[in-house]
């Protein structure tokens, strides 16, 4: 097995995890928005402290790959990169759905689920999303999908399906769900423990760079940049007067 340093950016919030032979031995998590820049590196000083490794220690370092905030990627793959030079360790990228279809697995899913949807918010109704497997495999390429009340019906009239990121409320709103968590009892078994809006986290990355590791599926550092998925286009603000 593997020492590997986790790195999950790619949504509001931020995280960071070591792990060690297959299990987390150390992990932070921000709880204030949009603090990537300020964060990221502090977590990763943080844990390292703490569990008294240095990057020479590491057998590897994974980072979220996206789709997602194009300033979280950016700030995730910088910092994940530099340590990858620094330390002369490869560099494993993780899908931000994969990672996000790995904790609806780790967080239970209901009987008889027939897939799990992860989604990301690309702002208004759009989202960037792909179907996966109740095994967590990718089934769909990943895209970005502009939701209303019909999105997925086929998938979900099959059974049940857990939709799962920080798009997961705005889907089940378009659903007539309402809040998630308060599913109203005309929908039935239809909807239970469907949507779970949470953020990626880091420690869900584990077996899927664990698996990218023992595979030797590394990223060439030099060259390596997340996978947006839209181009980003920055904008000048308009004068208000």
């Amino acid at each position: 097995m593997a020492r590997l340093l986790l790195i999950e950016t790619s949504t509001s919030l931020c995280s960071a995890a070591l792990a060690e032979d297959g299990h987390i031995v150390c992990s932070r998590r921000s709880t204030e928005p949009r603090a990537h820049a300020s964060l990221t590196a502090v977590f990763v000083k943080e844990i390292m402290d703490e569990s008294g490794w240095t990057v020479k220690n590491l057998d590897a370092v994974a980072v979220s790959a996206g789709p997602g905030s194009y300033t979280g990627l950016r700030v995730g793959s910088s910092t994940a990169k530099g340590l990858c030079f620094g330390g002369q360790v490869p560099l494993i990228a993780v899908s931000t759905l994969d990672i996000l279809a790995r904790q609806a697995i780790e967080g239970g899913l209901p009987e008889g689920c027939k897939a799990i949807l992860p989604m990301i918010d690309a702002r208004r109704m759009e989202v960037y999303t792909a179907v996966y497997s109740p095994e967590g495999v990718r089934q769909t390429d990943i895209s970005p999908v502009i939701l209303d009340e019909n999105s997925f019906a086929d998938l979900f009239a099959a059974g049940p399906v857990v939709v799962i990121g920080d798009a997961a409320e705005k889907f089940a709103a378009q659903k007539g769900v309402g809040a998630v968590n308060e599913v109203p009892p005309e929908a039935g078994s239809r909807y239970a423990d469907s949507f779970r809006q949470t953020c990626p986290e880091a420690t869900a990355m584990l077996i899927p760079a664990t698996g990218k590791y023992e595979k030797k599926e590394f990223e060439d550092i030099a060259y390596f940049e997340p996978f947006y998925l839209k181009q980003f286009i920055a904008t000048t603000p308009k004068k208000l007067f």
